[in-house]
């Protein structure tokens, strides 16, 4: 099944509901010692549970840009498939393009964008006050 976020009339693919769980789980796997959403709330828990309100979208922001910021400064080899089996791995395993050089540009939609930047134009968008709230569409 593949999933991607969806903002007013538009969808921007994202790819498959195991690759989405992979971002999350890389990031509450490395970035938030406490557990799931402890940090990064907004996304992990509001983004990540289906709908963001345009109200949200201020707080969504500065937290994936964190995110983005943290993740740029771990190797690729600290992707995390699966948050609860730490065994899974990607289906392509280690062999990774050599334009990968960390975690904060790991994540490549299935249309070959940067999954991080497409969140920060979605989040931007709705910052905007144009759509009442962006959501995580299955396909």
């Amino acid at each position: 099944m593949g999933v991607g976020i969806k903002l007013g009339s538009i969808t921007d693919e994202i790819g498959s509901d195991a690759f989405l769980y992979a971002f999350f789980s890389t990031i509450t796997g490395n970035l938030e010692p406490a557990g799931w959403g402890t940090r990064f709330p907004t996304i992990m828990h509001t983004l990540y549970g289906g709908t963001l309100p345009q109200k949200d979208a201020a707080g969504a922001l500065a937290e994936i840009r964190t995110i983005r910021n943290e993740l740029a400064s771990l190797s690729p080899h600290s992707v995390i498939w699966s948050f609860e089996d730490r065994t899974l791995q990607p289906p392509w395993s280690s062999n990774i393009s050599t334009d990968i050089n960390n975690l904060g540009d790991y994540f490549v939609t299935a249309h070959g964008r940067d999954l991080i930047m497409l969140l920060i134009e979605v989040l931007e968008e709705l910052a905007c006050g144009g759509e009442a709230s962006a959501r995580i569409v299955s396909y």
